[in-house]
């Protein structure tokens, strides 16, 4: 393109016509079960690992440590490679399937991936409730982790591209609320399933695993793909129907003309995974690998993973244990839902940069408090009142996560990426996610048992560095259209230098534009 290239006048306030409509919101409402399977196992491994029978059975030595057949201090009793590997080899299966989930998610749908995941989880489910030794526990946990790796794939995708624009943030948002519940259900499930006395409550925990997996293949079943993909594949007829039913009008054209240019400059692209290296993607593949690293540098999966075990810990019994572990799941659910209030009025950089800081003040309290009743030691009987606070505070510090880093990191680079590389930065968005949440969980115990307290103000150093990059790297993506986005690129002072002048005329014409 010659000279002074131009700049499209459309911009970030576009909207299109129609809005939200009861099948939209159904459809995504389905999609977003996804979540459920993420967070029910997310919830039900921490809780799992800190009953006695299932302890007993596989991880023989960490149950001696708690029962003081092992003299230990309290922050190594669950120092154990191998129990460690139950919970963390599920998210290394994920990463890994991420990528293949890619491929199935851009040839064959959103849906058919979704299906997929929740049949894979199915399976996994099954192996773990009747699994007699660990090398079935480990299997059972690679099948949920690749259940996870296409799930996380592919339904923040579908959210994204059949939301209108003004809803996309609280309806994408329902994803991280699935998550929420799920770990709540957990929870709820390990609370009860430990009062069964004959000892087999830890299997029940496990098996119920296979009640999510169900819900995504059978609902994902009934679901209409996204107008994105059908167009992308050449069905423009039903993707026409598609659109007009999820937005409630017939005045489609200027939305489906818009998407079927970004499908012809997508069908330019022969390898995303070469493409996305490109100089004008460096702001996307840079958000899309950085946000998810930075969600799991809060901290919040010492939490939600550990919970009874980190209860535990602090010498709690282990009822109190699974008590507690169920009221910061409530209070995970509950705050999620002031994000979905939120994420449309105030902006995706308010609400991460606001859970931030109330992230970092609550870890250092959490810190604090457990180092002055525990000191180096380990050793220490904390009162009712003392635990009640520890759990006050850490459910301040679920709340600050759950409605801002929690469904942000997920939304965020789902809604930043144009239809060519969409699917590839999404993968990236996934396997960075579970490779770091694989790291956390598996070496948690380790650092809990020798940088004791101090592992909280470790966390609360990365909940700063998370509110500073937001402040100067984020652009506000509250409001603009998925396939308008380059335009928040371009006017953002750091990003701008790496959008090519020509890159809107590129996106309306859907042809390459010509060099000088």
């Amino acid at each position: 393109m010659a000279g002074g290239a131009m700049v499209s006048s459309v911009g970030p306030n576009k909207s299109y016509s129609g809005g939200m409509t009861f099948y939209v919101f159904w459809a995504i409402l389905v999609a977003s079960c996804g979540g459920l399977i993420f967070g029910y196992d997310i919830g039900i491994s921490g809780g799992v690992t800190s009953m006695q029978p299932f302890l007993m059975k596989f991880f023989p030595s960490v149950y001696e440590k708690e029962i003081g057949v092992q003299n230990t201090n309290q922050y190594c009793t669950f120092n154990s490679e191998t129990l460690t590997l139950f919970t963390s080899s599920l998210y290394l299966a994920a990463l890994v399937a991420s990528f293949v989930a890619s491929t199935v998610t851009r040839k064959f749908g959103r849906k058919i991936s979704m299906i997929l995941g929740g049949f894979l989880f199915l399976i996994g489910a099954v192996l773990n409730g009747i699994a007699f030794n660990v090398a079935m526990l480990y299997i059972g946990r690679v099948f949920l982790g690749v259940g996870v790796g296409f799930a996380s794939q592919s339904v923040p995708l579908y959210l994204s591209e059949m939301a209108p624009c003004m809803y996309r943030g609280r309806l994408n948002v329902l994803f991280q609320l699935m998550i929420t519940i799920g770990i709540l259900i957990a929870n709820l499930v390990n609370y009860g399933s430990d009062k069964i006395k004959a000892g087999w409550g830890w299997r029940l925990s496990l098996a119920l695993a296979a009640v999510p997996a169900l819900i995504v293949v059978l609902g994902a079943s009934f679901l209409p793909d996204t107008p994105n993909y059908l167009i992308d594949s050449n069905k423009h007829k039903e993707a026409k129907a598609v659109l007009k039913r999820i937005r409630g009008t017939d005045d489609i054209d200027e939305e489906y003309n818009d998407i079927s240019l970004a499908s012809e400059a997508s069908k330019l692209v022969n390898d995303p995974w070469k493409k996305i290296l490109e100089r004008k993607y460096r702001p996307h593949i840079i958000m899309a690998a950085l946000l998810p690293c930075l969600q799991q540098l809060t901290g919040i999966n010492v939490v939600m993973f550990y919970a009874p075990v980190l209860f535990k810990t602090l010498g709690f019994g282990n009822e109190a244990s699974l008590a507690s572990a169920v009221i910061t799941g409530g209070v995970n659910v509950a705050a999620t839902f002031v994000s979905v209030a939120l994420v449309d009025r105030k902006g995706r950089r308010f609400l991460l940069i606001e859970g931030a800081l109330q992230m970092f003040i609550f870890q250092v309290i959490v810190g604090s408090l457990i180092w002055a009743k525990f000191g180096t030691s380990g050793v220490a009987v904390v009162s009712q009142p003392y635990a009640i606070g520890v759990v006050f505070c850490i459910c301040c510090f679920v709340a600050g996560f759950a409605w801002s880093w929690g469904p942000l990191a997920w939304l965020v680079p789902s809604e930043i990426c144009p239809l060519e590389i969409r699917s590839a930065a999404q993968s990236i968005t996934v396997a960075v996610n579970m490779l770091f949440t694989f790291i956390i969980a598996q070496i948690f115990p380790w650092l809990l048992c020798n940088a004791k307290f101090g592992l909280f103000y470790v966390f609360a150093f990365f909940t700063l560095v998370m509110a500073s990059f937001v402040w100067y790297y984020l652009p506000e993506t509250r409001g603009v259209p998925i396939e308008e986005m380059w335009s928040v690129w371009k006017e953002h002072k750091v990003w701008g230098k790496y959008i090519p002048n020509d890159v809107m005329e590129t996106e309306k014409t859907g042809k390459p534009s010509e060099e000088v």
